[in-house]
């Protein structure tokens, strides 16, 4: 009788399928690996009420989320990190957003805080011969670069006139800025709460009367634009709780006050004069939002900051309806 003839590569491609088949088997019945979500927080902000009340582990959790919070010291770091994909979600001010698209980070707007005009300024001592904006021509002003107080430092000027390059800016970090102003090696300092009130109520400061347009600046909730197209409807889930701690936070700031102070070591006191005047809300982004924050771009742009024009509209996210 004649043996079967058997082709070796077929044989070893039924083999190869076979075990192919298995290991498919296996990995499908095996419990999928927890997700990781990581968010990028500041010990003053909205996030943190979000943190303290679990809000995002109990919405998360059952879809097979589990959460880690990363600090950071001020939002442009946190957009370097987003950017990069080595955080997922975070809040910042107007400014860092911008240059994080001018690097070609990849991000997007998911939310906003309403624009408003207070919880930032430019400030002096109270005894400094600067009283309005147009003294601080030829002056050393502190102001951390690409932050909102950088937009805010630009746009002040812009607003009586004067140009960039009539003032010494010296970019610091808050925490070396605030040692620079109360050792009097800067003349002025452009920045925002908790900083604000503390050098008000510590270090003897005044603010400068500016222009509430000049003033008045959005802040913004952002996720990594990978994790976002990979997962629509997390980032849908993190806004709504974001939103919830929010409205919390809005009806009992004297408990959002002692958090932070807890959290941050910040003086109550300072912690208190910062709540009370902060916003605490979340909305979409329309095109009100999206034209605001586009002339923070452009104005950046002018003044040669950023390399290349950005359009803010090509990386605000769309909330899809779940399902």
């Amino acid at each position: 009788m004649e043996r079967p003839v058997f082709d070796r590569r077929a044989v070893l491609f039924a083999a190869a399928a076979a075990v192919t088949t298995a290991t498919s088997f296996e990995a499908a019945t095996a419990p999928e690996k927890p997700k990781e979500l990581l968010v990028g927080y500041q010990k003053f902000s909205v996030l943190l009420v979000a943190k303290a009340r679990k809000l995002l582990e109990k919405r998360l959790e059952p879809r097979g989320f589990t959460v880690k919070w990363v600090e950071f010291p001020f939002g442009p770091p946190m957009l370097e990190a987003l950017g990069a994909g080595a955080i997922d979600y975070g809040y910042t001010g107007d400014a860092p957003p911008v240059f994080a698209q001018a690097a070609h980070g990849r991000l997007v707007y998911a939310a906003a805080i309403p624009a408003k005009a207070y919880g930032q300024g430019v400030i002096v001592p109270r005894r400094s011969a600067i009283e309005r904006v147009a003294d601080l021509k030829g002056k050393r002003i502190g102001v951390a670069k690409a932050s909102s107080a950088h937009n805010l430092l630009i746009s002040t000027l812009e607003s009586a006139d004067i140009e960039w390059e009539d003032i010494r800016p010296v970019y610091l970090a808050p925490a070396d800025a605030a040692a620079a102003f109360t050792r009097g090696a800067i003349d002025a300092w452009s920045i925002w709460d908790p900083y604000l009130a503390i050098a008000e109520l510590n270090a003897d400061a005044r603010q400068l009367e500016i222009d509430v347009d000049a003033a008045t600046q959005s802040s913004f909730f952002l996720a990594n634009a990978d994790f976002a197209a990979r997962y629509p409807v997390i980032v849908g889930d993190i806004n709504d709780e974001i939103a919830r701690a929010a409205e919390w936070a809005a009806a009992h700031r004297d408990e959002v006050a002692a958090l932070y102070a807890e959290a941050s070591g910040v003086p109550l006191a300072a912690q208190r004069k910062s709540v009370d005047r902060a916003e605490f809300a979340l909305v979409s982004i329309d095109d009100a939002i999206i034209a605001r924050q586009q002339r923070v771009a452009d104005r950046f742009l002018r003044l040669e900051l950023i390399p290349a024009r950005v359009d803010i509209r090509d990386i605000v996210w769309k909330r899809r309806p779940a399902g």
